[in-house]
């Protein structure tokens, strides 16, 4: 059976150096974020109709990733990350996403904290509201009950907070 780890939060919180560290530290794969390869090869400013296919796309890349991981599969973000990114810019989700929200969740979501420097990417839209986006996602993860940990430091020191917090709910469950 097969862990998996969402590695969430808001953006340039470091979810994709994280994730890509904790899959070559256990020995396995990651899920890089599709939201990204999506949109690099768009052409066009974004619409609402392609959150949808993006959060499609990320399971589909995590289902066909699934049978190559070891032990852990790490995902870099998931669909509360669509959820909320089509509710803060269009203030509506589609009803697809939060239904597969219920139903697909996973082992453990590693809320990635902004406590790094917000970093400029042409694809990032909100370096004025990270507390605002950050508390949305602990909210969401709080009311929906799910086992998460927030991820603090900079570096290796974050790569190590991780670690620690999956060694010490997981470390029985692979002796």
């Amino acid at each position: 059976m097969i862990t998996r780890i969402a590695v969430t939060g808001p953006e340039s919180t470091g979810k994709s150096m994280l994730a890509e560290q904790l899959a070559a530290h256990y020995r396995t794969v990651w899920v890089p974020e599709y939201a990204r390869q999506y949109l690099e090869l768009l052409g066009k400013p974004y619409e609402e109709h392609d959150i949808l296919l993006i959060a499609q796309g990320q399971l589909l890349a995590e289902t066909s990733l699934l049978a190559q991981a070891d032990k852990y599969l790490f995902c870099d973000t998931e669909l509360l990350v669509t959820k909320i990114w089509s509710e803060v810019k269009y203030n509506r989700c589609d009803p697809w996403i939060l239904k597969t929200i219920e139903t697909h969740t996973y082992d453990l979501y590693l809320l990635c904290d902004i406590d790094l420097p917000w970093q400029y990417d042409p694809l990032r839209e909100h370096p004025d509201h990270r507390q605002f986006l950050f508390d949305l996602y602990q909210n969401e993860l709080i009311n929906r009950k799910f086992s998460f940990r927030v991820v603090r430091g900079a570096g290796s020191v974050r790569l190590e907070n991780a670690i620690q917090i999956i060694e010490s709910l997981f470390s029985g469950k692979y002796a």
